[in-house]
């Protein structure tokens, strides 16, 4: 066998197409950010959700002003995939938005390769710690400014100003409803992950 032979041949005797990469994301940020609605719009299967209803007691503790409409909330993770190309899949995991659910960040995060923290400029205090959770851990992320009806609230410099990111950590806005505008903000992170592991 020679080295560019294939190593496995299918029984009609073509080359055999290796399995795309996996690659593992996360999606962060706060309560009723867009988190669950970013997964859903990307992903190529139907997401597996853990939502729940949220009851008196969780409306009396989660600040549902800014998302009157909201009736159910992640209470574990949301999962999606998407092939970005026949090399490339990424396996989405989107957290729990509430403080209270944060024991379990780090089993979702366990062997991700960056992040999308996504944020609401109506309650940019939300965010907070999903920046800190990756800036302490080192994991490569993105901000994504979600434009809740069409407009958002600050300039993406007063965002980094008020989060406090680097100027290396890529600030954008985006559409968590659009297929394409979250393709684009997942491949920002994935061209962080890169940059890092070439660094």
């Amino acid at each position: 066998m020679t080295p560019t032979e294939p190593l496995v041949r299918p029984a009609g005797g073509q080359p055999s197409v290796p399995p795309p990469l996996p690659v593992k994301l996360v999606i962060a940020g706060g309560f009723g950010v867009g988190k669950t609605t970013a997964v859903g719009a990307i992903s190529e299967i139907e997401p597996l959700t853990t939502e729940a209803a949220i009851t008196e007691v969780a409306a009396g503790v989660d600040d549902l002003s800014h998302t009157p409409r909201k009736t159910t909330t992640t209470v574990a993770m949301d999962f999606g995939c998407i092939t970005i190309d026949p090399t490339l899949k990424l396996y989405l995991f989107g957290t729990p938005g509430q403080e209270r659910f944060g024991f379990m960040w780090d089993d979702i995060v366990e062997g991700a390769v960056g992040g999308l923290v996504i944020v609401d400029t109506r309650r940019l205090d939300d965010c907070y710690a999903a920046v800190d959770y990756f800036e302490h851990r080192r994991i490569p992320f993105a901000v994504a400014v979600n434009a809740f009806d069409g407009r958002v609230e600050h300039t993406l410099e007063e965002v980094r100003w008020a989060l406090d990111v680097s100027e290396g950590v890529p600030v954008l806005v985006f559409d968590a409803r659009e297929r394409g505008s979250v393709r684009d903000a997942l491949l920002v992170v994935l061209e962080q992950a890169l940059a890092r592991t070439e660094g």
